[in-house]
């Protein structure tokens, strides 16, 4: 009985020290797909920014014909014939008529119109950069929460694996009188407990690397390798002031919602100019088969008669969607500027809380499995105390492992909205 004791205790002890060194030692395996990589796939493969480049191209082809004369209109008639013979061309008055005519915009019109189509297609450009950066953080987002996954799950498996030899102890210890049945019972809840968490933490990275896939234009079910997952960085974060106005001068979003005040502005502009008359011009060239050759010169305006029902009403519009648009950019230069301070007060208190884990809570919490070890083979200590602070221990690794994950995804959707690394 004393000899499978003491195997049981030597078992033990080798699952925690294998545990513990299993901890400290995190490589990152060759078959790794590294955040850069995920991000030009991203770049290049994402079908949202595809379309918001092509919506851009788009709407930089309509700055031309903005600004370009409404196309002439050339007639061809057979004038004045008789009713009763069509093909006679003797009556003085029968012509054959070439007539071309050309409208004329009131000036400022098209130069309004013109403009505002520059703008509107310089704000859908930097929209197109602006969602280029929201996807690196949204990338940012769901590769480290992968990466988290895959860390937990590792931590979860040793855990299983310790709670599995734990088990074998209580068995044995319980076989030679020396424990309780209590202790087998616990231990056995214990494993099944953390094969439901091991459960848990997979289908959250079947979820995380679908939604990683999706953003890098790949189908949901593709296979995501190892991911990187880099400790905390040596330098603090740029005090809220800089990041705030590295933003407010630096960010597409808010650059495209200046230029859609300014195409807003032009558009107004037109509208104020649609009461002015537009000229038109024309001439003609009638050819009288039995007679001389007659030309005719026109010249007419067209009459705003109806002002108050459309004139008016598109210029009360066009100020209306000025409006709306100057206040859709004051509303997220405030959403920005919230944003980043509270990204910022997230980042630092992920970052305190990690310098925490590091520094007092994981190296007290292991020093107590150690002393607890130490009494338990007195016997000075329960069997399942030293469990339970085995599994603080754990408990405290996969949340570090979460504070760094969160960290890192945080810092990543500040760079997408200050554009550069804060």
């Amino acid at each position: 009985e004393d000899g499978r004791m003491r195997g049981a205790i030597v078992v033990l002890l080798t699952a925690i020290s294998g545990l513990a060194g299993g901890m400290a030692a995190q490589g990152v395996p060759s078959d790794t797909l590294r955040l850069g990589e995920a991000l030009r796939i991203a770049r290049a493969a994402n079908p949202m920014l595809r379309a918001a480049r092509a919506s851009a191209t788009a709407a930089g082809q309509r700055i031309g014909p903005a600004g370009t004369l409404p196309d002439p209109q050339l007639q061809f008639g057979l004038m004045n014939r008789m009713a009763s013979d069509f093909g006679n061309t003797m009556d003085p008055m029968t012509m054959n008529q070439v007539q071309l005519m050309q409208m004329l915009p009131w000036p400022g019109k098209l130069g309004g119109a013109k403009s505002a189509a520059r703008h509107t297609a310089a704000a859908a450009s930097a929209d197109a950069d602006d969602q280029e950066r929201m996807l690196a953080a949204q990338v940012r987002m769901a590769y480290y929460q992968t990466a988290y996954a895959d860390r937990a799950l590792e931590v979860m498996g040793r855990t299983r694996d310790l709670l599995r030899s734990f088990l074998d102890v209580s068995t044995t210890m319980y076989a030679v009188g020396s424990a309780v049945q209590q202790d087998v019972l616990r231990a056995q809840v214990e494993v099944a407990r953390m094969g439901e968490e091991i459960t848990r933490m997979g289908q959250e990275r079947v979820a995380a690397a679908a939604r990683l896939n999706g953003l890098l234009g790949r189908e949901a079910p593709s296979p995501i390798p190892a991911l990187e997952l880099p400790d905390w960085p040596a330098v603090d974060l740029a005090p809220v002031d800089s990041l705030v106005a590295w933003a407010l001068s630096g960010r597409p979003g808010l650059t495209a919602r200046s230029e859609r005040v300014a195409a807003a502005e032009a558009s107004l502009g037109a509208a104020r100019r649609e009461l002015y008359p537009d000229l038109e011009i024309g001439a003609a060239y009638q050819r009288r088969p039995m007679y001389s050759d007659m030309v005719s010169v026109f010249v007419g305006i067209n009459l705003p008669l109806f002002a108050g029902a459309k004139q008016l009403p598109l210029r009360r519009e066009a100020a209306a969607m000025r409006d709306m648009a100057a206040a859709e950019l004051s509303d997220l230069r405030t959403a920005t500027v919230a944003r980043i301070i509270e990204l910022r007060a997230r980042a630092v208190r992920d970052r305190n809380l990690g310098r925490l884990y590091d520094g007092t809570i994981l190296p007290q919490a292991r020093s107590a499995v150690t002393a607890s070890l130490a009494s338990y083979r007195v016997g000075r200590t329960p069997f399942m105390q030293l469990v339970e602070n085995q599994m603080t221990v754990n408990r405290y690794e996969i949340e570090w492992i979460q504070l760094l994950a969160d960290y890192h995804a945080t810092v990543g959707e500040l760079e997408a909205l200050t554009g550069r690394q804060p």
